[in-house]
Formats: structure tokens, C-alpha cells, sequence
């Protein structure tokens, strides 16, 4: 089982068509869970999401759907703002590292950051590495129309619950210095990795498009339609991801099976009577368990 999440409406939709057989599970606490199999890898079952934005919603929900379905891994899949020039719109980012931003001190002058950060579980990311090559996952895309290729970009993220839409606001400015290494920006990602790390290292990934270049500009390209695609084309990525950790995951250790723990050897007790006279006096000492006990006399 996969646990695929998503933020908006856009990014659920992306993913929806490639789940078939689907039935609606309700959790007693009201989220609504599509539980399905990838089309494309129809042993995968997975359960999908549209949970809303935020890092406090997401680290709530996540937890209830790893408590609601114990699954192999759970992805993170939607849209992202680029940080850097060189992306393009559309391409796809799996996230190496997720940084939580928000964290730090305020002083007169100056913003210390204090942050958290969680890496990608090193068997997510070695499976998703190994995607791209031949690109077997465009496989996933439309056929027809918006015949851009999208790259596939293995990077660090930065996530809080702020909207950027600039180049100039203090908070891209604290970006670039504190977290230089990121090179997108979004408000779920954090919520996520505190989750499956606080659920025994529950295996979670993030997979974002990107939409925009948090550059002043995001209405215009929302308009333009990048973030259907972008959206798209990370569904189509974290889908196939999805399917072989599936594969990859479930088949468990390997190797002789455990042999049962065997119980701990107990010294013979043994009684002695020392009492002269046909005195009766019982005296008993031994080991239970590690235990001391002694009989009372009588």
C-alpha cells in the first residue's frame, strides 16, 4: 500500500485518472480516502487524498492516513515556485532534503534561522534516481499537445506556510541565505516528513512541478494553465515511483527467518532440612526469574 497526498484540487485531479477500481473509504474522523490500484501496476494499491495547504494540515492528515492503512511509503505530489532561473515551467523536482523555514529568532535587526530539516529516506530516493533513465515514466503523459518535455530535477525544498511571489521580499532573501540549497518553495512538504519521522521513520517523499518562478509572476502563469501541468507531470512521475516502491518495498527482507527467542534456563531448587529433633522449620531458596523468595517458617 502507497499513501499518495495532495494540497489542491488540481493536483488530485492529475493523479486521479491513473487510480482505477476505486472505492471511497471515509475515516471516522471525516477524510475521505480513495483507495484504488495504479492503473499501470495493477498489484500496487494505493490511497489517495486532497487534504488542503498547509504544514500543520498536512502533518495531522499524514498522520492519520500512515495510522489508517500502515503503508509501505507515503508521496507527497503537487505543484511547487521555482528558485532558480534554470528551471523550466513543468519540470518535476524530487525533493532530497525538505527544510522547514519558519523556524528562527527575531531581533532588532536581523532573522536567525533556526531550521529543521529531514532527508529523504535513502531507499525512496535511490528508486526514484534510477527513473529517468530512459524516461520510462513520460509514458504517463499525454500523448497529444503540451509536448514540452519536463526534466527531472534532484534537489533540496523549502516549505512554510507562506505564499512567495517575489524576488525581492525579505523572505526570498532569507531563502537564498539560509537555505541556498533549495531550489523550490512550497507549504506542505514539512508537515509530511515530521510525520513519517515520527512514525518510525514511515518512508515519505515529496514530488512537486514546477508552476512558477515565485517571481512576481504566478497569476499570469496560473492563467497560462502551468500549473495543470505542472501538476501533471509530477503525477506522473510520483505514479510510477509509486508503483515500484510497491514492488520494492513489500518484498521484505530476505534471508532465514528469525528463530524463536528461547527461555532462560531456571536452577533446580532444591530443599534441605537442618531442624533437629523432627523440628519442623522450612527454609526454601532459590532463583525464579532472577527473584529471591524465601518460605516463612512454620
Amino acid at each position: 500500500m502507497i499513501v499518495i497526498l495532495t494540497a489542491l484540487s488540481v493536483e488530485f485531479e492529475a493523479v486521479r485518472p491513473h487510480v482505477v477500481d476505486v472505492t471511497v473509504q471515509p475515516h471516522s474522523a471525516g477524510t475521505l480516502f480513495d483507495v484504488g490500484h495504479l492503473e499501470c501496476q495493477p498489484n500496487c494499491q494505493v490511497a489517495l487524498a486532497t487534504i488542503g495547504v498547509g504544514g500543520l494540515t498536512t502533518a495531522t492528515l499524514t498522520e492519520r492516513a500512515i495510522t489508517e492503512f500502515r503503508p509501505s511509503a507515503v508521496l507527497f505530489v503537487g505543484i511547487a515556485g521555482g528558485l532558480r532561473e534554470w528551471l523550466e515551467l513543468g519540470d518535476v523536482i524530487a525533493a532530497t532534503k525538505v527544510y522547514a523555514y519558519d523556524g528562527g529568532r527575531s531581533e532588532d535587526e536581523e532573522f536567525l534561522a533556526r531550521p529543521r530539516a529531514w532527508e529523504t529516506s535513502h531507499a525512496i530516493d535511490q528508486v526514484a534516481r534510477r527513473l529517468p533513465r530512459g524516461n520510462r515514466w513520460h509514458a504517463l503523459l499525454p500523448s497529444e499537445g503540451e509536448a514540452v518535455t519536463p526534466s527531472v530535477h534532484f534537489e533540496a525544498i523549502a516549505a512554510g506556510d507562506v505564499l512567495l511571489n517575489s524576488t525581492k521580499s525579505p523572505l526570498r532573501q532569507q531563502l537564498r541565505r539560509n537555505y541556498n540549497d533549495a531550489v523550490a518553495v512550497e507549504m506542505e512538504s514539512a508537515g509530511l516528513a515530521l510525520a513519517g519521522h515520527l512514525n518510525g521513520g514511515v518512508p515519505a517523499a515529496t514530488i512537486r512541478g514546477i508552476s512558477d518562478l515565485a517571481d512576481g509572476h504566478k497569476a499570469a502563469a496560473d492563467r497560462g494553465g502551468s500549473q495543470r501541468i505542472a501538476a501533471r507531470n509530477a503525477a506522473a512521475f510520483a505514479v510510477t515511483l509509486a508503483g515500484e516502491l510497491d514492488r520494492q518495498l513489500d518484498q521484505g527482507p530476505k534471508g532465514s527467518p528469525p528463530q524463536a527467542t528461547s527461555r532462560p534456563h531456571l536452577p533446580q531448587i532444591r530443599n534441605t532440612n537442618t531442624a533437629r529433633d523432627n523440628a519442623r522449620v522450612g527454609q526454601q531458596i532459590g532463583v525464579h526469574m532472577g527473584a529471591l523468595q524465601d518460605g516463612a517458617a512454620k
